[in-house]
């Protein structure tokens, strides 16, 4: 009887371990279940987050131009651009501009889709096309805007036309001086436009062209006008006043020269590579990278205040004073865009005047 209850015991935690096992091993599988379910809903995530859908319309009518599927979200402007192009063979490149909003600002050929659109809308993004209009390279555009002053201040220091300036006997050495550091000004430019720079833009807007030739040539007119009209009249402070105009002259060119050759050296050639300038410790006049964003602007002030103290010019003060205000917005949007794009950008890093702004 005892080994009858033993046996019964026996059989009976037998049967319960097994139960027990095939519980355990129905749990192990559910939870292997619930894994792989999840494994497979990230993929679906990953692939649905990959396949962006991206629609150009126009910011006037707002008709579809073109829809592009399965779009990576890390693609970028440029190619959205060329895709639009290859759509249709009217549109170029160069003319695009694509947006966020149909008033919006102009997203730039580097900008990435993942960067300029929320998570949220990445997977259905609409952009919107509007036409610059014509455009003009910039070489050309600087070699027209520079060229123009140069010619202007040249033919108005010859006494022409003769009717406005009346007759001019002669120049003294002072006229002189004046003439070699304005039109030396512009002749260095032409130079640096033809052996120096490279252009991250390929061109600009016909009207923006037109409007930056008005302002250089009205403004190469007004200063040759009134600084060699026989009635003019010398610094009031006279020999100390215009040297010291002309040391601040020349400072500020060899100064603007020295950057643009360090910026070049940035940039290899045919590219559009950004790097952070810095110092360059064979270039003294360079030092000024640590201290603002665009030390080229900032030396391109200095001449032009040191040609206003040594002229004597409202016309030389008011171009040196829209100078510094339009370059202001430029420095400032570079320095922007490096403490963006650049994570060895100093934190106390100024735009064009140091420790100020």
């Amino acid at each position: 009887m005892i080994g009858y209850i033993n046996r019964y015991n026996f059989n009976q935690n037998k049967w319960k371990h097994l139960i027990n096992e095939y519980l355990f091993s129905r749990l192990i599988d559910q939870s292997q279940s619930s894994i792989n379910n999840v494994r497979v809903t990230s993929l679906f995530a990953v692939l649905f987050v990959a396949m962006t859908c991206v629609t150009i319309l126009h910011s006037v009518s707002e008709k579809v131009l073109l829809t592009l599927k399965n779009i990576e979200p890390d693609t970028t402007v440029r190619v959205l651009k060329e895709k639009l192009v290859s759509s249709d063979k009217k549109y170029k490149f160069d003319r695009i501009s694509l947006r966020l909003e149909p008033r919006g600002v102009m997203l730039a050929n580097t900008s990435r889709l993942n960067e300029v659109v929320g998570s949220e809308k990445l997977s259905n993004v609409c952009l919107y096309y509007k036409d610059l209009g014509p455009q003009v390279s910039w070489s050309t555009v600087f070699y027209l805007e520079y060229a123009g002053p140069l010619v202007i201040y040249s033919l108005v220091f010859a006494g022409i036309p003769l009717n406005i300036l009346g007759s001019m006997k002669h120049h003294d050495r002072l006229h002189w001086i004046f003439f070699l550091c304005y039109t030396g000004h512009f002749a260095k430019r032409l130079l640096e436009t033809r052996f120096i720079h490279r252009f991250s833009h390929a061109t600009m807007p016909l009207m923006n062209f037109v409007r930056n030739c008005a302002y250089y040539w009205l403004f190469a007119f007004a200063i040759a006008y009134f600084t060699n009209h026989p009635l003019y009249s010398v610094a009031y402070f006279g020999c100390p006043q215009i040297c010291t105009g002309l040391g601040l002259f020349l400072v500020g060119e060899i100064g603007n020269f020295c950057c643009h050759i360090a910026l070049r050296n940035l940039r290899p050639a045919g590219s559009t590579v950004r790097k952070m300038p810095r110092p360059v410790a064979s270039n003294p006049p360079t030092f000024l990278f640590n201290f603002v964003a665009c030390p080229n602007y900032t030396y391109e002030v200095l001449s032009w205040i040191g040609f206003t103290i040594m002229t004597q010019s409202l016309p030389a003060a008011l171009f040196t004073l829209f100078g510094f205000a339009t370059m202001a917005q430029w420095a400032r949007k570079k320095l922007r865009a490096y403490r963006k794009e650049f994570e060895s950008c100093p934190k106390g890093l100024k735009a064009i005047v140091p420790f100020i702004y």
